[in-house]
Order: structure tokens, then C-alpha cells, then sequence
């Protein structure tokens, strides 16, 4: 089974581009996690005759944020957004910006095997206004909320988590030590995650830097690879030995980042 994921920064353009049926035609996902869609589902004009089951998660706010997930596959259940107890207990409302649970960021998919959950996490904001909502908050909300799912069945997450957790995860990591993306405080929520026993799935079979998934669109980044590895694809110990390979697809066009995938036998 092949789950690809991919912050589209914003679903209508990537389509109007052609990227997006580029990408489905050549790749053939079996299943797929979108980021930052930044639409309502009336407002996207998707026909992918074999996705039969779509499901769209947007913002409240308009043209911002939001997950969706594309299937081949009909699960069993669909779960929009962090469970209200953990929206309460770590006190997602008392953040400036707004309650991140209204921002369309988690969806979960149940299939018979394994849950499916789409993540685009906050950003910390070049100031770090957001740091402390993301430290304190969503982090522990999320793998939280993850370890409960996991109680049920194995989890695949993917998504945009607006961080690279280790130096080799950026082109330039000493400028950049303490800077929005890669503050110690977000790269404790990388690892807290491989704590709790979740495998980055990327680094299960590739080591070492150059491999990144977003670029600015300033000063040829993209052209020049230098980039951030801020999309993950993790996954629970128990399918560790069902995966066959982790990618990054640098060459698909469409948006500032680009799909990561898994190719994994659920069967094996």
C-alpha cells in the first residue's frame, strides 16, 4: 500500500497548475493525506475517478489551513479534529491566535488495519508568538491523542509537523538554532514522539543531510536544495517491519513543499 502525503499549500491552485493530477497520474497513491488545502470541500473541483472517498477538514477561517485525506480504500470511520477532553485539558482556547482544534489540522481515517491521521501542525511564528501553544499544547495534546488511537490499532501519521527535528534536517542549521522551525522547544516535540514510540519512517532507511521537503520561494532556494525536512511520515513500532520504503519527491512541482511517501505490506 502506498500513502503519500503532501502540504499543497493551497488545494485550487495546485489543481488549477494541473500539479495535482500530474502527481496522482504518475504516482497512483493508494491513499493520500493533504496540508493546508485553504478551502472548503464545495470549493474544490477534484475528479479522480478512483478516490472515491474524499474527505475534507477546513479551517473555520477562510482560505486557511486545513487536512483532507483521498482514499482508493473505504474506512471504517473518519474522525475530524483533537477529542474535546484534550482540547480542555491542555487549554487549547487560552492561545491568542485561537483555538487550533478550529483550524482544520487533524483528520483520522480508520481502515481495517491501521488508523490514517493527516496533521498539519501550528506554526510558531517568526516571532514565536505561537511557541508556547505549540510547546505546551498541541504537542502533548497531539501524542496524547495518538497513544489513545493506538490502544485501538497501529497508527500512520503524516503531515506537515513545522519543524526539523535534527541538524541534518535543514541546509542551514546554525543560523537558524533557536529560530522559528528549530527551537529546542519544537525539537522536543520530535523527539517525545520517537519516545513514545513512533518510528520516522524516512530515517528508518536513509541518514545523513540533503534531503528536505520544503524551500523558500526566496533566492532559488528550491533550484539550490536548500531546504527544511519539516514533513514526517511516522509510524508505530508494530508496522516497523511491514515497511518497505520511505521517499521524499523533490521533483513534483505544484507548491513550496513537496510529498513524502511510505510503501508499506500490511499483509506481510
Amino acid at each position: 500500500m502506498k500513502i503519500y502525503s503532501w502540504n499543497v499549500n493551497g488545494i485550487r491552485a495546485v489543481i488549477k497548475k494541473g500539479a495535482f493530477h500530474e502527481f496522482v497520474k504518475k504516482e497512483d497513491p493508494d491513499i493520500i493525506c493533504l496540508q493546508e488545502i485553504k478551502a472548503k470541500p464545495d470549493q474544490i473541483d477534484l475528479d479522480l475517478k478512483h478516490y472515491q472517498f474524499n474527505y475534507y477538514y477546513p479551517a473555520q477561517k477562510p482560505g486557511y489551513s486545513g487536512t483532507a485525506i483521498l482514499s482508493k480504500i473505504k474506512p471504517l470511520e473518519v474522525i475530524e479534529g483533537i477529542p474535546n477532553d484534550l482540547v480542555d485539558k491542555y487549554r487549547f482556547d487560552s492561545d491568542n491566535y485561537g483555538n487550533p482544534n478550529l483550524e482544520g489540522r487533524v483528520i483520522s481515517a480508520v481502515f481495517k488495519d491501521f488508523i490514517l491521521v493527516s496533521v498539519y501542525t501550528p506554526n510558531a511564528k517568526d516571532d514565536l508568538s505561537r511557541l508556547d501553544l505549540r510547546h505546551k499544547k498541541w504537542d502533548p495534546a497531539f501524542i496524547e491523542y495518538m497513544k489513545i488511537l493506538e490502544k485501538k490499532k497501529p497508527v500512520i501519521f503524516c503531515g506537515d509537523l513545522n519543524v526539523a527535528h535534527k541538524e541534518d534536517d535543514l541546509a542551514n542549521p546554525k543560523p537558524n538554532i533557536g529560530k522559528k522551525g528549530f527551537t529546542n522547544e519544537e525539537r522536543e516535540g520530535i523527539d517525545n514522539i520517537l519516545e513514545s514510540g513512533f518510528i520516522d519512517s524516512f530515517r528508518k532507511f536513509k541518514e545523513g543531510s540533503g534531503f528536505y521537503t520544503w524551500w523558500s520561494y526566496f533566492a532559488n532556494s528550491r533550484a539550490r536544495n536548500v531546504g527544511w525536512r519539516i514533513d514526517y511520515c511516522m509510524i508505530s513500532n508494530k508496522l516497523k517491519d511491514k515497511l518497505i520504503s520511505a521517499d521524499i519527491h523533490p521533483n513534483i512541482m505544484g507548491s513550496d513543499h513537496c510529498p513524502i511517501s511510505i510503501n508499506i505490506d500490511l499483509d506481510g
